[in-house]
């Protein structure tokens, strides 16, 4: 069975935020070039050595987290010149929220998969620059807050 399995395209994978202002709208990011997960993100342990510990290092998880960072380029529309609706919402309507509001859900998932990964999120938008012969970077932060989720992809 291992001769059949294959890698997977990074440029398969897809990133959608909700439109919190129509619930079960999701918005695609567009223009991203990388992305990288960390599941280790915000992991807190709480050491157990003790004097019966025969000097070996014990320690128990007590806070899982993840994190996910989206890289690309800053995209319009080449006609109406609107940004892309995924950036202009994480941009527009995501960055300026504090406290119980910084929230949003985000989605996740390999072009051949089936169901999502779900996020309840808080994120951190990233920099944005660029030099004479280059285009417009963008890049967002999302750090789940609460277990990971899934839905079947519907048509």
């Amino acid at each position: 069975m291992a001769g059949n399995s294959r890698s997977i395209d990074a440029r398969g994978w897809i990133f959608e935020v909700e439109d919190t202002g129509t619930p079960g709208t999701w918005l695609p990011i567009a223009g991203l070039t990388s992305w990288s997960m960390n599941p280790g993100e915000n992991e807190e342990v709480a050491e157990t050595t003790a004097f019966d510990s025969d000097g070996a290092y014990e320690e128990d998880v007590m806070q899982r987290g993840a994190s996910i960072t989206v890289e690309g380029q800053y995209r319009i529309d080449k006609t109406s010149k609107a940004k892309d609706p995924g950036q202009a919402y994480i941009d527009g309507e995501w960055t300026d929220r504090l406290g119980i509001d910084s929230h949003n859900n985000l989605r996740w998932r390999h072009e051949t998969q089936t169901s999502w990964v779900l996020w309840d999120a808080t994120m951190t938008p990233g920099e944005q620059s660029g030099g004479t012969n280059e285009k417009t970077s963008w890049s967002a932060t999302f750090r789940r807050s609460g277990k990971a989720t899934t839905a079947a992809v519907t048509p």
